[in-house]
């Protein structure tokens, strides 16, 4: 090549001849005499990431181009089929000019460059490389990490770190129709800073379908996932009891390890409300603070409040403490404001504070513990409404010890103290109160093998008590009883044929015999025992009571077996069947109410489960009493799951004389979009999937709880309507009406109906996963 400014015309197959000279020519002017490395034609041996601050300046210049014009050391003009590359920074043009003296370059015509995952292309852009300072007319950009870009009329770069864009819109919707996409952002303009992961947009308007639906003079946002303090977006929802609902979060990043949310709220029904949440994430302790504040709730004439604590940690180095606490201000908070008290008992409040330590002794393991343990009765109505709340311990003070022994022996041994007392506001003042100790050991010498075990067991347990008859007066005492048991089972395998497939099958027979001699606990009382429920888990325990207050007497057999089928390819389970049964070979005459149990064959637990029918899945568990020849209890599912988004769930459940339910569960499309783009202005197109879940009472006639909604996904936004019914009473609910707009690669908008699609439907899933925004969301 000619060393003036005359053309030097090259065809294809010269292109890579050409790249090399070009970048050993220019490389100088980087600041170093680095050769042609990043061009030498042979596979990398090794994975490096590419070289970023001062180590990405110093590489090498690389041009590509069909025609160059050179003049050394001064500048370059290259035409057809550019490519530039240095400092991390790609340009392709039709034309660039790059003058090594200022370090700019100057492309036009069909510009594109690319950076750190962001790409931008227009008609021309001017660009000092190294500092990477210049200006690109009417550009659009990309970011790909999210799928999402827009347009601006100049975005002007003012170093590595910071840029700011006039006149831009964003979105995540398709930009290469003829009309607007579904949903965008425009702003008057926006300002980036990198280092800092703060954007500010200033006359920022959010338009949907072609209908603006929200303008901010000055808009806030991060740049990546990190957090960062600013509004959020709006909550709205609709509550029967409630009204209409309009909350504005505000999200405080207060340390990389501390937040807090702080949401004002308006309630048609009752007036302004504040919910606020901190959370924390230190070396030794985590955990959240949370508090809903109405000062004045018209609809009742008074301020209501509630406020949560849940933490937990590790104090002076050594003891494990845990704080779970949760009260509110009058009993019908649970209804009123569901999402506030999220308990499995809703009307039964727990304070629980505990810690523990751990201690090495001569004989091994121990763990000392302490635990408080109060709770929160929200009765309402009266007579069948009214709730017994369980003891409180007030304090429980313990100690357990695994000690180490030989000839293959194991034992354990736990020993409390705890003081019993009522709540106030329960419904049997008639109860005992009063302090506990008990110990209660075990002594095992376990033989196991591969194919089986045998498992010899002693069981003391030792109670004494001083409590409180509700006639008045204190009494004392004591008793100790034994147990003895021998548990032995065998896992058996071979290799088999079925349903068209290699199959491992297991056959699981087990054996437990239980000896506990009779003691009249009648006098004592009961402050935690309660019977067992009787499944496939139980029907093994010693002990057909939990607790301590109440051993059951027993000479007793329980004999059963389990049988699976087990995929030898890829480990899934085929099928299973369970069989189990308990013979007595005397009366049980401790019980909790009632008559002594004089019944020698107990009800038949059976219990199956199959996915030979892919994609169909079968579970059932079934109690047949062989006295009545009846079904006492049954539980039976059937799932249909054929692929991502299509769910279909069945359960019945029998308790017979108590319960008789039928659940429904379902996430289902029901209408896909033609293949042409749909929406306001052609942007995207979509798919609708209904969602819910139904229970219904048999016995009652009546719906329980339910849950029905529609979720329309068009790729680039999802919108979500869901209705919850939750039953308060026998003949009182509460209904919800969630409605959230979520625009893909942006935010979130209305009430958030995912948790509760999540905890509701089997099987469920997310229609969209989170892929990170450069925005806020309301779930910080």
């Amino acid at each position: 090549m000619p060393a003036d400014s005359r053309a030097a015309r090259c065809p294809d197959h010269r292109r890579a001849l050409l790249a090399l000279a070009v970048a050993a020519l220019f490389g100088q002017a980087g600041g170093g005499a680095r050769a042609a490395e990043p061009l030498v034609l042979q596979p990398s041996t090794t994975l490096a990431p590419s070289p970023g601050g001062d180590d990405a300046r110093q590489r090498p210049m690389i041009l590509r181009a069909d025609e160059l014009r050179v003049r050394p050391d001064l500048d370059v003009v290259a035409e057809g089929q550019v490519e530039f590359r240095r400092a991390g920074t790609v340009i392709r043009a039709e034309r660039l000019s790059y003058d090594s003296l200022s370090d700019t370059a100057t492309a036009r015509g069909q510009v594109f460059v690319g950076r750190d995952g962001v790409s931008y292309r227009g008609p021309e852009l001017q660009l000092q490389v190294q500092r990477f300072e210049g200006f690109f007319l009417q550009p659009e950009f990309e970011f790909e990490a999210l799928g999402a870009g827009g347009r601006a009329a100049r975005i002007d770069f003012l170093d590595s770190a910071r840029a700011r864009a006039h006149q831009a819109v964003y979105t995540s919707c398709p930009r290469d129709g003829g009309g607007e996409p579904d949903w965008l952002l425009r702003t008057d303009r926006v300002k980036l800073d990198f280092e800092a992961n703060e954007g500010v947009a200033e006359g920022a308007v959010l338009q949907f379908l072609g209908l603006p639906i929200l303008a901010l003079p000055v808009l806030s946002f991060p740049l990546s996932d990190d957090r960062k303090s600013g509004w959020l977006p709006p909550s709205i929802g609709l509550d029967s009891r409630s009204g209409f609902e309009l909350g504005v979060p505000y999200y405080w990043n207060i340390a990389p390890n501390r937040d807090a949310t702080f949401t004002p709220t308006v309630l048609t029904r009752r007036g302004l409300a504040l919910d606020s949440e901190f959370r924390y994430l230190e070396p030794q302790h985590e955990g959240r603070l949370r508090l809903h504040l109405l000062p004045q709730d018209r609809s009742v004439g008074r301020s209501r409040n509630a406020w949560q604590a849940d933490n937990t940690g590790r104090l002076f180095g050594a003891v494990d403490y845990r704080a779970n606490i949760l009260r509110v201000s009058d009993d019908s908070y649970w209804k009123d404001f569901p999402q506030i008290v999220p308990s499995t008992t809703p009307r039964l409040l727990t304070q629980d504070v505990a810690a523990e330590r751990l201690l090495s002794t001569a004989l091994g393991p121990m763990t000392a513990y302490a635990r408080v343990q109060r709770w929160q009765v929200l009765q309402t109505g009266s007579g069948a409404d009214l709730i017994v709340a369980p003891y409180q311990r007030s304090p429980q003070l313990g100690l357990r010890l695994a000690p180490v022994l030989p000839a293959g022996l194991r034992a354990s041994l736990q020993t409390e103290v705890n003081r019993f007392t009522l709540t106030h506001d329960t419904a049997d003042t008639q109860l005992p109160t009063g302090w506990r100790w008990h110990a209660l050991g075990q002594l095992s010498r376990p033989f196991t093998r591969p194919g089986g075990w045998v498992i010899p067991r002693l069981t003391l347990n030792a109670a004494s008590y001083s409590f409180e008859p509700a006639g008045g007066g204190t009494q004392r005492a004591s008793r100790v009883i034994p147990t003895a048991s021998f548990d032995a089972g065998l896992v058996l395998e071979r290799a088999t044929q079925w349903f068209g497939r290699a199959q491992r099958q297991t056959l699981e027979p087990r054996l437990l015999y239980v000896n506990t001699p009779y003691r009249d606990q009648s006098a004592l009382p009961n402050f935690d025992a309660a019977e067992r429920d009787f499944n496939a888990v139980s029907i093994y325990a010693e002990n057909a009571f939990s607790g301590i207050d109440r051993v059951s007497d027993a000479h007793q057999l329980t004999a059963g077996f389990t049988t699976r089928l087990v995929d030898a390819a890829t480990g899934a389970e085929t099928l299973r069947l369970g069989l189990a049964q308990r013979f007595r070979l005397r009366d049980q005459r401790v019980v909790l109410s009632g008559d002594p149990l004089t019944q020698r064959f107990s009800d038949v637990l059976l219990e199956g489960g199959t996915s030979v029918f892919n994609p169909w899945k079968f579970d059932a568990a079934l109690q047949y009493n062989p006295d009545s020849q009846r079904v006492v209890r049954s539980i039976v599912g059937a799932r249909f799951q054929p692929g991502p988004f299509r769910t279909l769930s069945a359960g019945y459940r029998l308790a017979r004389g108590l319960s008789e339910q039928v659940e429904l569960g379902w996430q289902w499309p029901v209408y896909s979009g033609k293949a042409r783009p749909v929406g306001a202005s052609g942007g995207c197109g979509g798919k609708l999937y209904a969602v819910g879940r139904l229970n219904y009472s048999v016995k009652d006639s009546r719906m329980t709880d339910s849950l029905a909604g529609l979720e329309y996904d068009t790729g680039c936004w999802i919108a979500r309507i869901v209705s919850e019914r939750l039953s308060t009473g026998r003949a009182e609910a509460t209904t919800r009406l969630l409605v959230q707009l979520e625009l893909v690669g942006l935010s979130r908008l209305g009430s958030n109906p995912l948790q509760v699609l999540k905890d509701n439907i089997p099987g469920y899933r997310l229609l969209r996963e989170p892929r990170g925004t450069p925005f806020p969301t309301s779930e910080p």
